[in-house]
């Protein structure tokens, strides 16, 4: 089988040729992408957040589609539809854009919520159905999906059911002096650089022997009802009128099982949990009025239930330090 570490190492090195700083997003796409999970990108314009997208499909050899969203797209602009054709008088299947393995709803926020909803049944059920003929879409299948924070005229937020559905939110910063100044010098020397500019590194193949290998990933008891304690507190929480649903409990098991295998572990530690917890949590909170009106971050909500709930260790742990973690046989040992 696969190993995911090497397929995450080889993914973002190659990557990182044109995109800076951008580490820890790669790693949760990687993530997403071994667990069938799709991909909520947020950030300002001009951050790269659909070039990452479409770099992530080249290095993997992925085919990639990317649909505009805009007031007036339709669903079957999206899925496809049945067009007639006058020299044989049958109608003949035309499928949309959603047909790839990596689809880009570049602005998603912009299309109206019908629209939107439109990929629902592609993101949950890997299939699609135009005008009674279902059709299964292409594996692996992904859907990341971009939104401008800062424009609110024209747009439509998307409802709770349909950002439930993706496994992350990502937040796409502003790079920091120094990221930005080697990113003004690599495009100095090569202005042209692009996604046309990055090489396969990865094939579908190993993606799929990728998969079972996270899938194998153990998981300790103790580690489950860590994450069962974290949904929880998110329903419960004082600021919360909805928190995590039991598709985000799945979203932790999936995810962290992932993250253990990319930092080539065979089994999940409660910093695998922690790490992940934002991106998970954050955009599945519904708050109430009064969090509402005093500007409230569902971030740090997340960070304070978090912090709140004992890790099974009863310790900080750290994945990437020489701290106890929980293992297969379900003892203690020296991770690092």
């Amino acid at each position: 089988m696969a190993n995911p570490a090497t397929l995450y190492e080889k993914a973002r090195d190659e990557m990182s040729s044109v995109l800076i700083g951008n580490d820890d997003l790669i790693e949760r796409i990687t993530i997403a992408l071994l667990t069938r999970g799709h991909v909520l990108l947020e950030g300002v314009p001009g951050t790269a957040k659909t070039t990452m997208a479409n770099l992530f499909a080249e290095v993997s050899g992925l085919e990639y589609s990317r649909i505009q969203m805009t007031p007036d797209i339709l669903p079957a602009d999206i899925t496809g539809t049945q067009v007639y054709r006058e020299n044989t008088g049958e109608f003949e299947l035309q499928r949309g854009p959603v047909f790839a393995n990596v689809v880009v709803a570049d602005e998603i926020n912009r299309a109206t919520p019908k629209t939107q909803s439109a990929l629902l049944e592609a993101m949950q059920e890997d299939h699609v159905t135009i005008e009674g003929t279902t059709l299964g879409l292409p594996i692996p299948f992904m859907v990341i999906a971009t939104q401008n924070p800062i424009e609110m005229e024209g747009t439509f937020e998307l409802p709770e059911a349909q950002r439930d559905r993706f496994q992350f939110k990502l937040t796409v910063g502003i790079p920091d002096r120094e990221e930005e100044s080697r990113l003004l010098s690599r495009f100095d020397e090569d202005p042209t650089l692009d996604a046309s500019s990055v090489e396969q590194v990865v094939d579908r193949d190993d993606i799929v022997d990728a998969r079972d290998t996270v899938a194998d990933v153990y998981i300790d008891e103790r580690v489950r009802e860590y994450i069962i304690d974290i949904v929880a507190e998110s329903r419960s929480h004082p600021d919360v009128e909805h928190g995590g649903s039991p598709r985000a409990s799945l979203a932790f098991l999936d995810a962290t099982k992932a993250r253990a295998a990319i930092h080539g572990r065979g089994y999940v530690i409660p910093d695998d949990v922690k790490a992940l917890a934002e991106p998970i949590l954050a955009h599945r909170l519904v708050l109430n009025a009064d969090a509402e009106l005093g500007d409230v971050s569902p971030s740090a909500i997340v960070d304070e239930i978090v912090a709140g709930v004992e890790s099974p260790s009863g310790e900080s742990t750290s994945a990437d330090s020489g701290s106890d973690s929980v293992t297969a046989d379900g003892g203690r040992m020296t991770d690092g």
